[in-house]
């Protein structure tokens, strides 16, 4: 049974971010649903979703992104039993100050937060990989060919006799 990644943006603006996690997935393999839904303005929508998703019984990992409030990720967090990873957008029309809403949840809802895209995945992948042999050892070769690439890089800095 394949684990499912699902990216729930909380709108059409945050497709860039989902974009380049469902990138970020390929790689690893796993199976990617994009959705749009919002916490303020469609909440029995994304009930609905979430309820259908919940009924699946293969292994998933929900990554949210929405911008703001971010409200979705709470709101999502607390609807499911699946691991939720917020990765929400910073904006600069705001200095960073929308992360804010990412940061404290409420007693009892705990998404994780990633702001990276590409590391809200390898969190993902990760968490699949506690239970699916396939994931562990993608995660592992990911985490070899960043080791490789650093060690070369250095490499290419050093000259002849230092």
């Amino acid at each position: 049974m394949k684990p499912l990644l699902v990216i729930l943006m909380g709108s059409k603006s945050d497709l860039p971010q989902a974009e380049k996690a469902a990138a970020a997935a390929r790689p690893f393999g796993m199976e990617v649903e994009l959705r749009i839904g919002s916490a303020h303005k469609t909440p029995a929508q994304v009930l609905s979703l979430l309820k259908a998703y919940e009924a699946d019984p293969r292994p998933k990992v929900y990554i949210t992104i929405a911008g703001r409030s971010n409200a979705l990720s709470g709101f999502v967090d607390g609807a499911v039993s699946s691991p939720v990873i917020a990765c929400p957008p910073v904006s600069e029309k705001f200095g960073g100050a929308d992360i804010f809403s990412s940061l404290s949840m409420p007693s009892g809802i705990a998404p994780a937060l990633v702001l990276e895209p590409a590391n809200a995945v390898l969190l993902a992948a990760k968490i699949f990989g506690l239970a699916d042999h396939h994931f562990r050892e993608a995660v592992t070769n990911f985490q070899s060919h960043n080791s490789d690439t650093v060690v070369a890089d250095d490499a290419d800095l050093r000259t002849p006799g230092q």
